[in-house]
């Protein structure tokens, strides 16, 4: 094994030109594995963990002494009414299904296309989709305020009564869509762990350590066969997972798109809501890799070219969003012809909510324009303030389909406003908190870069690099 710890020369600027490297030079096989294990195996912790971690618990208390309160007294503590029957739970669910979506893309999509920048983020998405994944699954179940006497009427069991649920519904669309997007990325994920699960196994120092990442490891030894299954097995997970990135976010459009509300009634929504979550997915990864990559020294693997890379992503992505709000606005006031849609969009930009729609269109689609500027993409400060913008914006997006469009219906008689009660807005903040906590958790506990995909990416360079040396010797 000595011939695979020499130390790896500086690239020479010559062989990138301006483009930064995806791995800083000077790194060893040896290096980068003790570097990303040492995150995890290391005593060393850094003050922003612990003070990262209050502050999770913190609003995990707030989301604690909401669901309490909202199984003991009922939905009625919310601001819902009519007609706004769909207001923060719903709101919230498709706005964490959306930043979920990250994780697939960069990992399953990413790697059919061959693209090695995903290396050093996929895992970290990964992990994000996961957690994202149940904050949004709590609300569907919460909604229902009775969860223990409503919420096994979503799934397809056995039923004594004969009764079934209404297989034409969305809603129960929503639950077949979200559960195997659960499964496939928890498949996913874990099986690109393995390889790191054995390494932290033979790194670990302490007894009860070794026995839970050996158990993960699932025996591990590195052997040809077991890279060959290992390599199958994630390339089929990869080509199911694809598909996800389309089709989970479609279905849960077709909430929408499949009523007559006006507002919702539109085929737009299906491409419109996959572009977003990509949109939002992104920019909640840029909104925690940036201080992660800070607070755990990851700077020589999350590079200046990873961050650049998510950057024009997102910038492609709100193109696409932008192009959404010009159809739904263009379909609305001229193409339809029809005067519901005309004043539903009328109401959405200039009526009482008219505040949340130039807020959607400042922070979704104006202030992203800065990623056109290569001056602002290499700014971490700047790239940070963008994610949240986008973060706060996508958010909006979700408030002004949802809320705006049920707020003024076809009978004036039944208008209505929707204010949110402190118990919509702390279960909110509860599911940040909840999901902070758990990305702190990941961090330290799991290496948060794949190990082995990195190792093999040195690899990669190291044989360009000799390959090329051979070519300029001849």
């Amino acid at each position: 094994m000595a011939s695979v710890a020499r130390p790896l020369s500086p690239e020479p600027a010559a062989s990138v030109g301006t483009v930064t490297p995806l791995i800083a030079p000077g790194h060893t096989y040896r290096s980068i594995t003790e570097k990303i294990s040492g995150v995890v195996l290391s005593g060393d912790v850094p003050t922003g963990w612990f003070v990262g971690i209050a502050f999770a618990l913190v609003l995990l208390g707030s989301l604690t002494i909401s669901a309490i309160t909202l199984l003991v007294v009922g939905t009625g503590i919310w601001g819902i009414n009519i007609p706004i029957g769909w207001g923060f739970a719903i709101i919230n669910f498709v706005w964490w299904i959306g930043i979920g979506h990250a994780g697939t893309l960069i990992s399953a999509v990413l790697h059919l296309l061959n693209q090695q920048w995903r290396t050093s983020i996929n895992r970290f998405a990964e992990a994000m989709t996961l957690f994202a994944v149940l904050c949004a699954g709590m609300f569907p179940l919460l909604h229902t305020g009775r969860p223990w006497l409503a919420a096994y009427w979503l799934f397809p069991y056995p039923s004594t009564m004969g009764v079934w649920p209404q297989f034409r519904s969305p809603l129960i669309w929503d639950v077949f869509a979200v559960s195997t997007y659960l499964t496939v990325s928890l498949l996913f994920w874990y099986v690109g762990l393995i390889p790191d699960f054995a390494t932290m196994r033979d790194r670990a120092k302490g007894r009860v350590g070794q026995v839970i990442y050996g158990m993960a490891a699932m025996g591990w030894r590195g052997s040809a066969l077991h890279w060959q299954r290992y390599e199958v097995a994630y390339l089929l997970l990869a080509g199911l997972s694809t598909p996800l990135v389309v089709s989970v976010h479609s279905i849960v459009s077709f909430d929408f798109a499949v009523s007559v509300i006006p507002g919702w009634h539109t085929t737009i929504f299906p491409p419109y809501f996959v572009a977003g979550a990509v949109y939002a997915g992104f920019a909640m990864v840029l909104t925690l890799g940036i201080p992660m990559r800070a607070m755990f020294g990851l700077k020589d693997f999350i590079t200046m070219r990873h961050i650049d890379n998510m950057a024009k992503v997102m910038l492609a992505t709100g193109l696409f969003v932008a192009y959404g709000y010009g159809i739904e606005a263009f379909t609305s006031l001229v193409y339809a012809a029809n005067p519901y849609e005309d004043y539903m969009m009328t109401n959405r930009m200039f009526g009482p909510y008219g505040w949340a729609y130039w807020m959607l269109v400042i922070t979704n689609i104006a202030i992203p324009q800065l990623l056109w500027f290569r001056r602002w993409r290499s700014s971490i400060g700047m790239l940070f303030f963008i994610s949240m913008s986008i973060n706060i914006g996508m958010w909006l997006e979700r408030f002004v389909i949802v809320v705006v469009s049920l707020h003024r219906d076809y009978v004036p008689g039944s208008w209505g406003m929707y204010y949110p009660t402190i118990w919509d807005v702390g279960l909110f903040i509860g599911t940040l908190g909840f999901f902070l906590f758990m990305m702190l958790l990941f961090v330290r506990g799991i290496p948060a870069i794949s190990i082995s995909e990195i190792r093999h990416l040195l690899f990669e360079k190291k044989h360009e690099e000799k390959h090329r040396h051979h070519e300029e010797a001849a």
